[in-house]
């Protein structure tokens, strides 16, 4: 291998990895040459540039965009605290009448909170047609050196392949996302339901009845029926209602059904559904329950499951900073799937536990 100033040298041990003194030392360059090439900035005779970026390519070498950006701000700040800064990006649904709410703003403050605690700082973006597209949000992000992006959840399969994505870090916080498929960090909907249903048959309840609009169980690969369907088929003592499926929440639904199967506990979304089982003679928790499969959404005091957003916010936010950490951009090979259950929270619509 040539040895002069206009070849990559072999003097740096194999199994280190190659890095912009490495690459100054073996060229015969300056430091600064050396980034400024590498980054396209300042005045660079441009064979000079040629022949960093030909060394680097040789080299396997790999810009860390969080490691530039720490020296940046170091560099500005004269020492002061780093405060890198993620993307917590959202998308406005013309499908959607309903815009996205509490459960979005909860993630958000518990990934905001885990953030600062690292070092970190998420600030939000909302993508939508008129003000803010995809593809501006792309420049805008690399303008301002932004390389971890928190996908926040969408009512339908998000499309977010026009952001260039070997230049970032990506996290989801719901089920699925294939365009592209990146890793996704949400809540356990089997385990807590079942989990839910197992609680109530210690309580006594017998015919355990499931009301859920159609495209909630959807988005959730049909967690909440598969749970449900799962503990009738496993469960002798349990009576099978069948499950209720509805397009939109409704009461004319709900009560035809209700009147008909005589669920003895109902498990929803919405505490509206605790008025109209009263409207039909039940009392809670005397003669039936209520659990709510979300407290989020809860307008009266009930029983049900918190499905930890803030946990959830939290979560990805770490699970974002690790891939920064590691200079791991672009979709992943093999996307993952974090899932954490949702915790039981006593309340004035079921029974007490059966004393030991």
């Amino acid at each position: 291998m040539a040895t002069g100033r206009g070849a990559l040298q072999s003097n740096v041990n194999p199994g280190s990895a190659p890095t912009v003194r490495s690459l100054a030392r073996d060229l015969g360059l300056s430091h600064t040459t050396v980034s400024d090439a590498l980054r396209g900035k300042g005045r660079v005779d441009p064979a000079t540039v040629d022949r960093v970026l030909k060394a680097a390519r040789e080299s396997g070498y790999k810009r860390n965009p969080l490691a530039a950006a720490v020296m940046s701000e170091l560099r500005r700040s004269r020492g002061g605290t780093f405060r890198g800064v993620l993307a917590a990006v959202d998308i406005v649904e013309p499908q959607r009448r309903d815009p996205h709410g509490v459960f979005h703003a909860e993630l958000l403050a518990g990934g905001g909170a885990r953030a600062v605690e690292l070092g970190f700082k998420l600030e939000s973006f909302v993508v939508d047609r008129a003000s803010l597209t995809v593809s501006r949000l792309d420049g805008i992000l690399k303008s301002r050196g932004i390389h971890g992006v928190l996908v926040l959840p969408s009512w339908f399969a998000p499309d977010w392949t026009e952001l260039d994505w070997p230049s970032f870090a990506g996290v989801y916080t719901d089920y699925v996302i294939e365009r592209p498929a990146l890793h996704c960090v949400c809540c356990n909907h089997f385990r807590s339901t079942m989990a839910l249903l197992v609680r109530l048959a210690e309580r006594g309840y017998k015919r355990p009845g499931l009301y859920v609009e159609r495209g909630r169980d959807e988005r959730t690969q049909h967690r909440f029926g598969a749970a449900f369907r799962t503990f009738q088929e496993t469960h002798d003592t349990i009576e099978r209602v069948p499950p209720l499926f509805v397009a939109t929440h409704n009461r004319e639904d709900f009560t035809a059904w209700f009147r008909k199967h005589q669920p003895d506990v109902v498990l929803a979304h919405f505490t509206e559904v605790i008025d109209w089982m009263e409207a039909c003679g039940a009392r809670l928790p005397q003669t039936h329950g209520f659990a709510s499969l979300n407290l989020l959404y809860k307008t009266r005091p009930c029983a049900g499951l918190d499905q930890q957003p803030r946990e959830l916010g939290a979560r990805a936010v770490e699970m974002l900073i690790a891939q920064l950490q590691r200079n791991e951009r672009g979709v992943p090979a093999w996307p993952t799937t974090t899932t954490i259950p949702a915790r039981w929270v006593e309340g004035p619509t079921v029974r007490k536990p059966k004393k030991t």
